[in-house]
């Protein structure tokens, strides 16, 4: 069992800046750098979006929608996954959520860890991102 908890999450105006964070706790077998990580958001009314993912092997895949403005990144010795969110948009309203999976699972399923993807199993509660005009 993977526990997922993220954070940095606020209201922040249009132009500016967030640095989101997911904590990742109860890794017992192997460590965060054996996972893919994703990160999501959902948007009122809207269905779920996947941003953002960072593989075990360190490539790196985006949501076209956020090309340019996002940065995913990873601390495997903190166990920590972050996303940078640069020029915020009211559009990025929603809440975020951090999602891992282990990467034998996705070769075990010949999958890719990419942005979007439908294998994640550890999911996070979330932290929420508004952007005023």
């Amino acid at each position: 069992q993977v526990d997922l908890v993220e954070s940095g999450g606020g209201s922040v105006q249009a132009g500016g800046s967030l640095r989101l964070s997911c904590s990742a706790s109860g890794v017992t077998y192997t460590r965060l750098s054996n996972y893919c990580m994703g990160w999501y958001r959902q948007a009122p009314g809207k269905e779920s979006e996947g941003v953002a993912a960072i593989g075990n092997d360190g490539r790196i895949s985006y949501a076209d929608s956020v090309k340019g403005r996002f940065t995913i990144s990873k601390d495997n010795a903190k166990d920590s996954l972050y996303l940078d969110i640069s020029n915020l948009k009211p559009e990025d309203t929603g809440m975020y959520y951090c999602a891992a999976i282990n990467a034998d699972i996705l070769i075990l399923r010949g999958r890719e860890c990419r942005s979007g993807g439908n294998d994640f199993n550890y999911w996070g509660r979330g932290t929420q991102v508004t952007v005023s005009p």
